[in-house]
């Protein structure tokens, strides 16, 4: 009798180890597949955030080439009116763009949404340290430099600063066509020396500035490849 009881426990044991292991299995895997889920799920997210950070980054590159553009060309407005003042010879024919590029601003263009869309749904998307460090580094402290640079940093405001005084020392010597448009300047500027210094030293200003917002530009153009490039490696490993 107790030998059947005993058999018939071993029996109630076995089932129970049974459905407790398959119990067990079942969530295991259950955990293992909701895992998996996640796993696709994060790997899809961060393959669509870093595809549009990427197309920003190029986009960007665009926009950082069109102001090198413009602060090479008010160099070169600086070097004319530089010559114009010390009454060396020029060709009047770029007049007009050299009078508008001296002082001309610019400003600081950045598509941020894709990374905006990264801190939404968490840096940690990116595993990759290197390249999640790059990207924080990038938007968080590179453009924000740039844009104080470009915008609020005041030796970089040259229309505020020097327009006014430059304008009412040369405009004096400018003759205009019927529609109204500047069509020459009378040659040789009779500045006293003092009014020239001071025109020559805000041109001096003006060169030094935009040299230095280019080598900006040019440490920002480095940093912007380097990060597409890692980028581009991290989607083929995705991939």
């Amino acid at each position: 009798m107790k030998e059947k009881k005993s058999k018939s426990k071993k029996r109630k044991w076995r089932k129970y180890a049974f459905e407790f292991l398959s119990i067990f299995i079942a969530v295991l895997s259950a955990f293992a597949l909701n895992n998996w889920n996640d796993k696709i799920r994060d790997t899809r997210t961060s393959t669509k955030i870093l595809t549009e950070i990427s197309n920003g980054l190029k986009k960007d590159i665009e926009d950082i080439n069109i102001n090198i553009g413009g602060h090479k060309d008010g160099i070169q407005a600086c070097e004319f009116w530089t010559k114009i003042l010390l009454n060396e010879e020029v060709k009047l024919d770029s007049l007009r763009q050299y009078y508008f590029r001296l002082t001309r601003d610019f400003f600081s263009a950045q598509n941020v949404s894709g990374y905006e869309t990264l801190k939404s749904k968490g840096l940690e998307l990116i595993n990759n340290d290197s390249l999640r460090f790059g990207i924080i580094s990038l938007y968080e402290y590179d453009y924000r430099n740039l844009k104080t640079l470009e915008e609020n940093y005041y030796e970089m405001q040259f229309q505020e600063n020097y327009y006014k005084e430059f304008n009412a020392a040369i405009s004096p010597y400018f003759e205009f066509d019927s529609r109204g448009d500047i069509s020459k300047i009378n040659t040789p500027l009779t500045l006293s020396s003092s009014e020239k210094n001071k025109i020559l030293s805000y041109l001096w200003k003006i060169r030094v500035n935009r040299k230095f917002i280019l080598d900006y530009y040019a440490d920002m153009e480095s940093k912007i490849n380097k990060i597409n490039n890692q980028i581009e490696i991290e989607l083929k490993e995705i991939e």
